[in-house]
């Protein structure tokens, strides 16, 4: 018996919206880059996208466990010398571009490299309940019924 690999014409790719209403990031993010990855599919094959293509609602309304929303720091360079930069979850979520937590948190689970790249594409992160993508009538995933600690109160 020989080893199935998957190749680019035999995947079908689905559309999946996922309300992240007072979901945990963290947990958010292993769902939506399994879902990526296409590791729920059983023709997954590491080096081929086999996944689907996710849009994330809602994304200001994200929880974050214990203290983190005051003490995670996220970290970015200039390219100049000292030029390191910080800001806070709580100042992400509450400026202009809050959905960039979770694309964070998605990225950052996911390989880096050509397939990582082109996986982070099939993401689409939107701080409101509406969305530009309804004409590939994607299917409501709720993250809230798989496990209670996706959701906190």
């Amino acid at each position: 018996m020989k080893t199935f690999s998957a190749k680019p014409a035999d995947i079908e790719k689905k559309w999946v919206v996922i309300d992240a209403t007072d979901l945990v990031v963290g947990r958010l993010a292993t769902i939506i880059a399994m879902r990526l990855k296409g590791k729920h599919k059983a023709i997954y094959t590491p080096h081929v996208d086999c996944g689907d293509n996710v849009v994330v609602i809602n994304a200001e309304k994200v929880a974050l466990t214990g203290n983190k929303r005051n003490d995670k720091v996220y970290y970015h360079h200039t390219g100049f010398p000292g030029g390191i930069k910080e800001r806070t979850a709580k100042f992400l979520l509450d400026g202009r571009f809050p959905e960039r937590v979770v694309e964070k948190a998605v990225e950052r689970m996911l390989a880096r490299g050509p397939l990582g790249r082109k996986l982070m594409g099939n993401l689409r992160v939107y701080k409101g309940p509406a969305h530009p993508h309804e004409a590939q009538q994607p299917e409501a995933l709720d993250v809230a019924a798989l496990n209670r600690k996706n959701v906190r109160n």
